[in-house]
Order: structure tokens, then C-alpha cells, then sequence
């Protein structure tokens, strides 16, 4: 098991985000941008995938131990933090997504999926733009 992989699964585990990774490094005064970062979390054999050095993975670490069980002076309870954790990403998740039905759109007519549409009924059949004229395709009766 590689350090991607150990840092991985923390961040799966944790429920972390990748701000929240850069500031748990902050706390150990190691610097590290969200993009650096993504690049641990990519596949090997992406062009941009980065090896997780043994330094980063001990200083997330540390910084995880400080942001979990705080320090001697301020200490927290590791559990508390993880409950918020969870509850600031179902808040976020609740507010990210789009109400369920607007009353109006400003799509035009036909836009968008076809997964939304429901059926025509008699009174939503489109009309005939040609009118009554009916056409026997050189037929005869």
C-alpha cells in the first residue's frame, strides 16, 4: 500500500474535503495548494499523478491529530469534529441542489431532457398546421 493510497482512504474515512486537507497541513505549517493535492488523488497512470512523499504523508498526520483532538491546551473531542464534519456536508449537499419544481423556466419550449416530458392526451395532441386538408398519396377509395 502506497502513501496515495493510505491518504486516500483517510479522505474517504474522515469525509474530507480538499480545503479541508490543506487546512489540516496549515496546522503543521506545511504548505500545499488544492491543486498539488489532487494530483496524490489521481490514478497512476495519469500524465499529472504525483508520488506521495513520506514528508507530506507524516505532516497530514500530525496536522490530523491537532485538527481531531486539538492541542494540550485546547483539547477537543475527535468525535464532536466528525459529527460536524457530517453535518456541514449535508448542509452543503442541501443547498448545492436545485429545488425540486420551478414554476417558471427561462429554457425555451422543448429544451432540455426528454426524461421530464410526459405523455400526450387528446387535448395535448399537437394540431395539424395544415388544417382539415387530408392527403390520399394518389390513392383511390
Amino acid at each position: 500500500m502506497t502513501n496515495n493510497d493510505i491518504l486516500k482512504k483517510l479522505r474517504v474515512a474522515l469525509q474530507l474535503r480538499d480545503e479541508q486537507i490543506v487546512e489540516i497541513l496549515e496546522l503543521v505549517d506545511f504548505r500545499v495548494s488544492k491543486g498539488e493535492l489532487g494530483n496524490f488523488f489521481r490514478n497512476e497512470d495519469h500524465p499529472k499523478y504525483m508520488e506521495c512523499g513520506d514528508q507530506i504523508l507524516r505532516n497530514f498526520l500530525n496536522g490530523l491529530v491537532i485538527y481531531l483532538r486539538g492541542t494540550k491546551e485546547e483539547p477537543k473531542n475527535p468525535m464532536e469534529v466528525l459529527q460536524q464534519n457530517k453535518e456541514n456536508i449535508v448542509k452543503k449537499v442541501k443547498t448545492d441542489r436545485p429545488t425540486a419544481q420551478k414554476t417558471t423556466s427561462n429554457k425555451p419550449k422543448g429544451a432540455g431532457t426528454s426524461g421530464g416530458k410526459k405523455p400526450f392526451t387528446k387535448s395535448d395532441k399537437p394540431k395539424n398546421p395544415l388544417g382539415n386538408i387530408k392527403f390520399n398519396n394518389g390513392k383511390k377509395k
